[in-house]
This record gives structure tokens, sequence and C-alpha cells, in this order.
């Protein structure tokens, strides 16, 4: 079954996040999505509420780690990730856990730019290559692709959304046996993904470093 995902959105749990666990879930039905996963910034305290309140979406839990010099998106996290270690150690911590790594928004200055002999030595399982947030967004995407192309890796997108107008901006199709996230998550290291979007507005960028500061 063809499923569309958006594989990165941030809830008030994170620090620099304006949407709530009810307004992605309205978001997301409203847009015809079928599911979304909230990676919220190095916790995992947003999960058990998103996940009680999913009702029939698909609901992937995950999270977003801070890395030395890149994020990485956890894929069904049990504990939190400590934050700065490199990114090598990063994914094996995340591995160890039994849980799927998917290096965030590779060139997406200035949060991320990662080495490439660090992304080499890293185990990952795919690339986040769509990221709503990511600018100039078709030529950061094209870096992203070239990059899962030279690793031999799968390719995720999502919107990266920290306000609720910004959910759904980029996402992911992907070819999962059923609707259990678990599933989903065996489609995405197979490789059974499509990306898709478009970018974050200036002003609804401007607007959420507004709003930060003023937090």
């Amino acid at each position: 079954m063809e499923l569309k995902l958006d594989l990165h959105v941030h809830s008030v749990y994170s620090p620099d996040s304006f949407n709530s666990i009810d307004e992605i879930n309205r978001r997301i039905k409203e847009q015809g999505f079928d599911g979304y996963a909230l990676a919220d910034h190095d916790t995992i305290k947003g999960l058990d509420e998103a996940h009680e309140k999913s009702g029939d979406l698909v609901f992937v839990p995950a999270m977003e780690v801070s890395a030395r010099r890149a994020h990485v998106l956890v894929l069904d996290p049990t504990e939190v990730v400590p934050t700065g270690l490199g990114l090598a150690v990063t994914v094996d911590l995340i591995h160890d856990q039994g849980a799927m790594a998917i290096l965030a928004h590779p060139y997406g200055l200035p949060r991320s730019w990662p080495q490439m002999d660090q992304v080499k030595a890293a185990n990952l399982d795919a690339i986040e290559v769509a990221n709503s947030a990511q600018f100039p967004y078709e030529f950061i995407c094209d870096l992203n692709q070239k990059l899962a192309d030279r690793l031999g890796l799968p390719v995720t997108g999502g919107s990266d959304s920290h306000l609720p107008e910004t959910i759904g901006r980029a996402y992911t199709i992907v070819e999962s046996e059923s609707a259990g996230y678990l599933d989903v998550i065996k489609a995405i290291k197979l490789g059974r993904t499509r990306v898709g979007g478009s970018h974050t507005r200036f002003g609804e960028w401007f607007a959420k470093n507004f709003m930060k500061r003023l937090s």
C-alpha cells in the first residue's frame, strides 16, 4: 500500500516549536496525509501523547538527535541518545537500541554540513533528501539526493515543521506492506520510498524565529 507521510515534525516538546500534538494531527488529516513521525529535538517525551491521540493515522515514533556537525532522525527510539557526539558514534548508539538512523537535512546550513569522511564512516540507514526548511530548496534537495546516490542509501522527506502552517510541506511516499509503523520503517530501509514537497516561505521562517525570541 502507498502511504503519504511527513517524517519530520516537531511539537511543543521541542523548545523551538509551536505545534501542539492536537494541531499536528488536525493538519495532517486536513491535507489528506496518512500519517507522520514526531521527531522532537533530543527527547521522546511527546511520543506517548502523540501515539494516544493519533487515532487512525499512521504514527511513527521518532526523535531528532543533535550530533556533532550533524542531526540524525531516529525512527522507533526507545531511549534518548546523548547529544554532541560524533556522527558514527551517534549512529552506533541508535542501532544499539534497534532503531533506524536517517541523516537529517545533510546540507542544511547553518544547522549541519557534515564532512564526507564522517558520513562514510557512519553506518546510516537513509538520507533525508526533502526538507522544507532548507534553502534554496531545490538546490539543496539535489545535493542531498546526490549524497544518497553516492552512498547507495534510501531517501526520506519531511517538513521539519515548527509551525502549524508548514506541517506536511515536504513528505515521503512509502510503499509499505501495511499501515503498521514497523512495516513502514522496514519499507524505508528497503528503499521503497520517493519524496516531494516545497520550501518553507521566508515569512514563515521569520515568524518562527521571531516567536522563538519572544518565548
